[in-house]
């Protein structure tokens, strides 16, 4: 089918003003999630809380019912060990503590010490590399939409027989996790697009999160691979074309400056206002200094990202004149994509504090 996606002018002009409209509404909610990582990574982390839940309690069932069987609607099951409704615990996905609802087992009759474990639980208690295993199957099927393969290997994961993951179950994981993945966006107007590659233990993640008109955040896609792989890049935003969202309605991306990215957003989308995620900005040009010209350097920064556009680029300009003698890596790596730096100010987002100090803590 064919596509087009780059973005009409007359709906861009508009498109654009209603975006500035929306910056200077809500910049003061808005800019700390620009310049801050961490809440993108906040929306990854409850997504994948409800994935992973979804996904660990299917499990559990799975495991209880090797132990005691299936549940059978208002009849007694033959056998010295039944079901006896179900409580909360907890388990597990990497360093992530998830609630989750597990069946509750119990042996027959009267007395002390009836309870009877679920032995997958039991496997998500005792070994911290199984949390990190179960998490990495997660995002390895949702990634790459390969979501039968999800629960079937989860279980073999904490030891549940191959045999005993039904087909329908595979089907009913399949189609939950799909329908959470791939939901239809047509109706939610996103006038910001965050993307970034994010670290999960060894697995690399290219994420897209999106704030829609009242500023609420939305986890959009999933992809392995990192921000620097061209065709997972465009992979994931064509993929958002195809849940719905409009490549000629005007919004913002926020990128961390690497070339693929913008390379794919001018592919699937056209021509959009680019913003450099500022702590990006600051790592990239803090780690190429000494210790001691890293705060003073980072103050100059911020309190540039605080004038006009026209200004903060004059800063950023004098900053990297100073350094350039003694440090040229930084200097160019200062003034590197420049006026995508400025973005948000050329939109007229209104000027706020600097971003919290600490760079050495981010951790995208």
């Amino acid at each position: 089918m064919k596509r087009n996606y780059h973005t009409i002018d007359k709906q861009g002009k508009v498109g654009e003003r209603e975006l500035a409209e929306f910056l200077v509404r809500n910049g003061q909610a808005l800019l700390p999630m620009v310049e801050l990582i961490e809440q993108s990574r906040v929306a990854i982390d409850e997504w994948i809380q409800v994935m992973g839940r979804a996904s660990i309690e299917a499990v559990l069932e799975l495991s209880a019912r090797q132990v005691a069987g299936a549940p059978q609607q208002g009849k007694a099951r033959a056998g010295e060990i039944v079901r006896h409704g179900s409580q909360t615990g907890r388990v597990y996905l990497k360093e992530r503590q998830l609630r989750v609802s597990k069946p509750r087992l119990r042996k027959k009759g009267r007395g002390p010490n009836k309870e009877v474990a679920i032995p997958a639980y039991e496997a998500m208690q005792a070994d911290t590399a199984t949390a990190q295993r179960m998490l990495e199957i997660l995002l390895k099927g949702v990634s790459t939409r390969r979501y039968s393969g999800v629960i079937p290997e989860m279980a073999d994961t904490v030891g549940v027989s191959r045999s005993a993951v039904s087909r329908e179950a595979i089907e009913a994981s399949e189609a939950a996790l799909k329908m959470l993945s791939e939901r239809r966006l047509d109706q939610t107007d996103l006038l910001v697009i965050y993307l970034d590659g994010m670290k999960f233990g060894e697995q690399c993640v290219l994420a897209a999160v999106g704030v829609d008109s009242q500023g609420s955040k939305h986890v959009l896609a999933l992809r392995e691979g990192s921000t620097e792989n061209a065709e997972t890049a465009k992979d994931l935003l064509e993929q958002l074309v195809a849940q719905g969202v409009d490549p000629q309605r005007r919004r913002l991306f926020v990128v961390d400056g690497s070339k693929a990215l913008r390379t794919a957003i001018n592919a699937v989308f056209g021509e959009h206002p680019v913003q450099r995620c500022r702590n990006h900005k600051l790592r990239n040009v803090l780690t190429r200094l000494p210790r001691q010209q890293q705060a003073q350097t980072a103050s100059l920064m911020r309190a540039a990202w605080k004038l006009g556009e026209k200004e903060g680029m004059a800063k950023f300009r004098q900053i990297a004149g100073w350094l350039e003698q003694n440090y040229p890596d930084a200097a160019a790596s200062l003034l590197e994509g420049l006026e995508e730096c400025f973005t948000l100010n050329r939109l007229g987002c209104p000027t706020l504090p600097a971003p919290l100090p600490g760079y050495q803590q981010h951790r995208g």
